[in-house]
């Protein structure tokens, strides 16, 4: 009698923007024995690494096709990955089936947390299984605490749980995920131009004395399968650039791509990179 053999890990349909994160998801997925299919959004897709695995490419309004792509393609669970500029109706061009969707959530909220999670539903309506990118790269999420060798100083932690606050009243209006904040002054608030931009924007109203700090932060309604905020080595490099002590991250709420070389480039920048939450739920950990 032949044994039974373990049932297959199930098949991963990702749908990926810009950046390094859904090629990482991808070769993690495969490395975990798992099958993918890769829906390249048109104009948005941008890492040439994810041309080496199954899939198609297809414009962000294309609704119809992906779903049935992967679903032709036998995808069990789905992640949404990488940046997506928030588009026009015009860049959008929905079909049939992205009209619909649209109709459903408003214009007002295109492009923003309200379509998000009305995607996501829709995913879930049509059979697929909703799941984060933090939990297929499971060092994704960002812990509490500091993650490299330099500690913030009382300034700088101050500063840090002053734009948490900033950054979530932000995030309840559906607006951004970020902030940047010097001596306790706000010097940007991260709206449509993402977060890159924000930071070089920053250096503009510089105060003289010791340097401010970038906080990300998730928005207090977000589903974390969607959308979480992430850093790389450009926002590292973004931040040293525009004069920044250090980058303060919602233990839980957000991401780090390339944890380990996005920590050891902050070292070597002398720049701390911390995980820290809501004043209600406990200060941050510092040892």
């Amino acid at each position: 009698m032949t044994a039974p053999q373990d049932n297959p890990l199930p098949k991963l349909g990702i749908i990926a923007g810009g950046g390094a994160l859904p090629a990482r998801l991808a070769s993690a997925a495969q490395t975990a024995g798992r099958a993918v299919f890769v829906v390249k959004l048109d104009r948005h897709a941008d890492d040439p690494e994810l041309d080496q695995y199954p899939g198609i490419t297809a414009r962000l309004g294309a609704a119809a096709r992906i779903l049935d792509a992967m679903r032709d393609n036998a995808c069990q669970d789905v992640v949404l990955a990488g940046k997506v500029a928030r588009p026009s109706f015009t860049a959008i061009r929905p079909d049939w089936r992205a009209a619909k969707l649209l109709m459903k959530v408003g214009m007002k909220a295109l492009g923003d947390d309200g379509l998000l999670r009305l995607v996501g539903q829709e995913l879930e309506r049509e059979g697929f299984r909703l799941v984060g990118a933090h939990e297929i790269l499971k060092d994704l999420a960002v812990s509490e605490g500091v993650l490299g060798t330099i500690k913030p100083d009382d300034q700088a932690l101050s500063d840090a749980r002053h734009g948490l606050r900033v950054a979530r009243i932000l995030g309840q209006a559906d607006v951004g995920q970020g902030c940047v904040v010097q001596q306790g002054l706000v010097l940007a608030l991260e709206a449509i131009e993402g977060t890159d931009e924000m930071v070089r924007r920053s250096a503009n109203y510089r105060r003289d004395g010791v340097g401010g700090v970038l906080i990300k932060s998730s928005k207090p309604q977000q589903d974390k399968r969607l959308d979480l905020p992430a850093i790389g080595l450009t926002t590292v490099e973004e931040a040293h650039k525009a004069g920044l002590r250090g980058i303060a991250l919602l233990a839980g709420g957000t991401m780090i791509i390339d944890r380990s070389a996005v920590i050891e480039r902050a070292d070597r920048l002398g720049m701390f990179v911390i995980g820290i939450r809501p004043e209600h739920d406990g200060d941050p950990e510092n040892d």
